[in-house]
C-alpha cells in the first residue's frame, strides 16, 4: 500500500504526480487563465498543492464536452454502463487506503472516519452498477381499450453536480454513480477545500472506462457567478446539489429561469431524543456515533440533544466520560479518534457558537477550547442549554454536544419539530415508544436506537428546507431520468 507522508502527493496510476488540474473532454488541463488556489492541510495549515481555477471559457468547454458526449453515452447499453461502474468499485476497493489518505490530508478528518467514508463511497458504484440494468418502465392497455400505454424512462441530459467538503468522496459518488447509471453526462464541481478527492475519483472513472466528455471536473473561483452562468446554458438540464440551505435557496431561484430539474440535499438540525426508560448503554453508544461521526461535520449529525430528566444526569456524566476519552490529533496518525475541522474558519465558527451558548446560560461540562496549532476543537459537552437558544437553532458542524433537559415527551416532540429543517432525527427508548415518536417526527430519516442510518440501498433525503428529492436506493437513479409516455394503437 502506498502511503502519503507529510508533503507527499497522491499516487496517479503508476507514477506519483498529483491530480490538481481540471478534467475536460477526457483530458487533464490547467485553467485557461493560469490561475490556481491553494489546497490546505487543516491539521497544520500547510499547503498540499495548488489546484487549477476554471475560467468561464473552461466551464463552457466542460458543458460543450458533456453535451457532445451525451447522445452516445445515453445510447450505451445499460449492461455496459453497469460494468464500468463495477470496475470503478473494484479499483476503489483495491486503493481504499490511498482514497482515505487523500481525504485525510485535505479535509483533516480522522483516519477511522476517512476509511469509513471510503468504504461507504465506493458502495454507490456497486449499488448503481446493479440499478443501471433495472431501470423500470410500463406497458399496459388503456382503460378505453383504444391504445397501449408505453412508459419509458430516458436520461435527463447534461447534469451539474455540486458537492461539499465534509464528505468529499461519498457526496460525489452518490451523484456520479446514479447519473452514470442513468446515461447522463455531467460536470462535477467539488468544494474548494477538497478538490483532490474529486480529481482522484475522476481518474478512477477514466481508468474504469468512462468515455471522454461523459465526466468533467471544474473548480471555478469565485463559484457563485460561474454556477449561475452555467445554469443559464440550454444544455444543462439537471442540478444535483449538496450544501447549505442558504445556497440551495439561491440555486433554486437560478434553476427557475430555465426550469432546470433540481435535486437538493441541504442543511440539517437533527434532534436526538432520549426517552424515559431508554437503555442508557444503547443510547450513549448510539449518541456518540450520531454526534461524533466525522467530528460532527455532517448534515445528519445529532445537533440538538433532548434527554428526559429521569436519565439526564447519568447520561451527561457517562457521555462526558466518553467524550473525554477521545484522542484528538492528525488523521494520518491512525490511532486518533478525532481529526481537524476542515479550516481555521470552521474551527473559529464552532468556538464562537460555544462562547455564545455560555453567554446564553449554558455550562461547559467537557472541553470547550480550540487548539493552538491546527484547526482542531476539543470534543465538547454543554449542559443547561435552552430550546430556541442560538446553538440549538444553528447547525453546529463540529464536535459539540448541546443537551436540553425535558420532562414531557409531547413537549420534546414539539421542540424537535420546531425547526425549518427536516433531514434527520434520532430516538432512543423502548422500541414501541421509540417507534411511536419516530412516526411523529418531521424528518426524512429517523434512526431508532442506533446512531447511523446511511446506506446506499436506502433513500437519503429530508423534508421542509432540508432538501428536494432522494439519493441512493432505487429512487436515486430516478432523479436523473425523465418519463416518456408513448401511445400505441391497440
Amino acid at each position: 500500500m502506498t502511503t502519503l507522508a507529510p508533503g507527499a502527493t497522491a499516487p496517479r496510476r503508476s507514477d506519483q504526480s498529483l491530480f490538481a488540474d481540471l478534467y475536460i473532454d477526457g483530458a487533464w488541463r490547467a485553467g485557461s487563465d493560469g490561475r490556481r488556489f491553494p489546497v490546505v492541510d487543516p491539521s497544520d495549515g500547510s499547503t498540499i498543492t495548488e489546484f487549477a481555477i476554471a475560467s468561464d471559457s473552461d466551464c463552457d468547454a466542460a458543458i460543450a464536452a458533456a453535451e457532445a458526449a451525451f447522445p452516445a453515452w445515453a445510447a450505451t447499453a445499460p449492461r455496459e454502463r453497469s460494468e464500468i461502474l463495477r470496475r470503478a468499485y473494484e479499483i476503489l476497493t483495491d486503493e481504499v487506503e490511498i482514497f482515505a489518505e487523500i481525504m485525510v490530508r485535505e479535509n483533516g478528518k480522522a483516519w477511522p472516519d476517512a476509511m469509513g467514508e471510503a468504504a461507504y463511497a465506493k458502495e454507490f458504484f456497486r449499488w448503481f452498477a446493479e440499478e443501471a440494468v433495472r431501470i423500470p418502465g410500463d406497458y399496459r392497455l388503456s382503460p378505453a381499450g383504444d391504445k397501449r400505454i408505453v412508459v419509458t424512462r430516458q436520461p435527463i441530459g447534461v447534469s451539474l453536480l455540486i458537492t461539499p467538503w465534509n464528505f468529499p468522496a461519498a457526496m460525489a459518488t452518490r451523484k456520479l454513480a446514479p447519473a452514470l447509471a442513468a446515461g447522463c453526462t455531467m460536470i462535477l464541481k467539488p468544494a474548494r477545500e477538497t478538490p483532490l478527492t474529486a480529481a482522484y475519483m475522476v481518474d478512477v472513472l477514466e481508468r474504469a472506462g468512462v468515455p471522454r466528455g461523459v465526466v468533467n471536473l471544474i473548480t471555478p473561483v469565485p463559484t457563485g457567478p460561474a454556477i449561475a452562468r452555467m445554469l443559464q446554458h440550454p444544455a444543462v438540464r439537471k442540478l444535483s446539489f449538496t450544501g447549505s440551505t442558504e445556497v440551495g435557496r439561491e440555486l433554486l431561484h437560478q434553476c427557475a429561469d430555465t426550469v432546470v430539474s433540481a435535486s437538493m440535499e441541504l442543511g440539517g438540525n437533527a434532534p436526538l431524543i432520549v426517552l424515559p426508560g431508554a437503555d442508557l448503554d444503547v443510547a450513549i453508544d448510539g449518541a456518540l456515533l450520531a454526534k461524533m461521526r466525522n467530528g460532527g461535520s455532517a448534515c445528519t449529525a445529532a445537533n440538538r440533544f433532548y434527554v428526559h430528566s429521569s436519565l439526564h444526569d447519568r447520561f451527561v456524566q457517562r457521555f462526558g466520560e466518553r467524550l473525554s476519552a477521545l484522542r484528538m490529533g492528525k488523521g494520518l496518525e491512525r490511532t486518533n479518534d478525532l481529526g481537524a475541522l476542515v479550516s481555521f474558519a470552521e474551527r473559529d465558527k464552532v468556538a464562537d457558537l460555544v462562547a455564545t451558548a455560555v453567554d446564553e446560560g449554558a455550562e461547559v461540562a467537557v472541553g470547550g477550547k480550540p487548539s493552538e496549532v491546527g484547526a482542531f476543537y476539543e470534543p465538547t459537552l454543554l449542559t443547561g442549554v435552552a430550546h430556541g437558544s442560538t446553538i440549538n437553532r444553528t447547525e453546529i458542524f463540529g464536535p459539540v454536544t448541546a443537551v436540553v433537559r425535558f420532562d414531557d415527551v409531547d413537549d420534546a416532540v414539539r421542540q424537535a419539530n420546531d425547526t425549518i429543517f427536516g433531514l434527520m432525527a434520532y430516538v432512543f427508548g423502548e422500541e414501541r415508544a421509540a417507534m411511536q415518536v419516530a412516526q411523529r417526527l418531521d424528518a426524512g430519516m429517523v434512526a431508532v436506537n442506533r446512531g447511523v442510518v446511511s446506506d446506499p440501498a436506502a433513500p437519503f433525503g429530508g423534508t421542509k428546507q432540508s432538501g428536494l428529492g432522494r439519493e441512493g436506493s432505487s429512487e436515486g437513479i430516478l432523479e436523473f431520468l425523465e418519463e416518456k409516455y408513448i401511445a400505441v394503437t391497440a
